[in-house]
């Protein structure tokens, strides 16, 4: 090579070297597949690193607290349910037991067993969804349709007590609106039966994968100072390896009743609070929730399944604060009453909200394609989320 050809190579690195290069801001969503739901995620990267992440929510805004300030207590039910739509069972019980508590209502033991049964067939229904979405995001099809198979008993079921597959407007104030025959809670044990040897093949089918591992172990690790700092709850708290769960440390309906225990997580695959783990403690949930279906078919006994409740449902004036574990964390109901049959204030705590927040938090540095399985891990559902 000439001296003037490496004179002018020199020059060009030496430009090259100078040169300030900008950010490339991309925007996941909002019909983005793998954000469960429509959610915008702005985020800016350096080649495939990701620098920040930004949230944008509002995209299913419906208003639902201000619609309540012109609902009665009944009428909120149905679109409570439209908040968490994957698991809406949990919802309307949380809501329930707020007004109930507020009247000083005691619900027959029948009803209450049967609440608990619909809340934890609702928590695996909602833990499959998300098994089943999860590993998509990841690029494996195949659960998704195992999991399907299991929650389509579960929705069978529903519909067949409340005329609906996915809002059920079934958890009324006082009780429940449709009793559970034989054949229904002989249906239960058979789901509990079929699923406990289903979880064991899941575990062989991807727990194990080592390619599944490797693309959740070390992964957007939510640690417990972390969920301290923005107040997390449910799979992402237990998932930091934190022994929390109202179920067991705030309990309520039957819960007291019943033996089972908080799945954390570990850090056996990783780093403890990684994807890993939250996915890992939803797995074992899933256990504990066929644990508690079964004890309840052992607790049911005949009897009313509502309790009297005036036709007029007025509430005394005051205001109350109850929260109650949802499938994907603690889910607050602030209710302010001004002895009208209308609420003054309906505020709800939503947990998903919580763990949107946390993304940015653990985003940067992360790998795009990583970034995808630190928002699956979640597990949100954006009807809570933006309500």
């Amino acid at each position: 090579m000439s001296h003037d050809n490496k004179t002018e190579q020199t020059v060009l690195v030496d430009e090259l070297e100078g040169l300030k290069t900008d950010l490339l801001t991309l925007n996941m969503g909002p019909q983005h597949p793998a954000t469960h739901g429509v959610l915008r995620i702005e985020i800016k990267t350096d080649s495939e690193i990701i620098a920040s992440a930004k949230p944008y929510l509002g995209y299913l805004h419906r208003c639902m607290e201000k619609h309540s300030e012109n609902l009665d207590y009944r009428g909120i039910i149905p679109f409570v349910d439209r908040m968490d739509y994957l698991a809406a069972m949990n919802q309307e019980l949380g809501y329930c037991i707020a007004v109930e508590k507020m009247l000083n209502l005691e619900i027959p033991r029948r009803a209450e067993v049967i609440r608990v049964i619909c809340a934890e067939l609702g928590r695996i229904a909602s833990h499959l969804m998300f098994f089943g979405t999860y590993l998509i995001d990841l690029g494996a099809f195949t659960p998704f349709l195992y999991a399907f198979n299991e929650r389509e008993k579960i929705l069978r079921l529903f519909e067949e007590v409340s005329g609906a597959r996915l809002l059920y407007n079934y958890i009324w104030i006082g009780g429940v609106w449709n009793d559970f025959t034989s054949e229904h809670l002989t249906r239960v044990g058979e789901i509990c039966d079929a699923l406990h040897q289903q979880l064991s093949q899941y575990e062989n089918l991807v727990t194990g994968n080592q390619i599944f591992l490797g693309r959740v172990s070390n992964v957007a690790v939510m640690n417990e100072e972390l969920c301290y700092a923005y107040g997390a709850t449910g799979p992402v708290l237990r998932g930091a390896g934190v022994k929390w769960d109202l179920r067991k440390n705030r309990p309520y309906s039957i819960y007291p009743e019943l033996d089972f225990d908080i799945p954390v997580g570990k850090g056996e695959m990783g780093t403890l609070g990684d994807c890993y783990d939250r996915y890992y403690v939803r797995m074992m949930e899933m256990r504990e929730s066929i644990k508690i279906l079964r004890q309840c078919l052992d607790l049911i006994e005949e009897g009313p399944i509502m309790a009297k409740v005036p036709k007029v449902l007025k509430l005394p004036p005051g205001e109350i604060y109850h929260r109650t574990e949802a499938a994907r964390g603690e889910l607050g109901i602030h209710l302010i009453s001004e002895g009208e049959k209308k609420p003054y204030r309906l505020k709800i705590k939503s947990p998903c909200f919580t763990h949107v927040s946390m993304l940015p938090a653990v985003a940067k540095g992360l790998m795009i394609a990583d970034f995808v399985a630190a928002v699956g891990s979640i597990d949100i559902v954006l009807g809570e989320v933006d309500r």
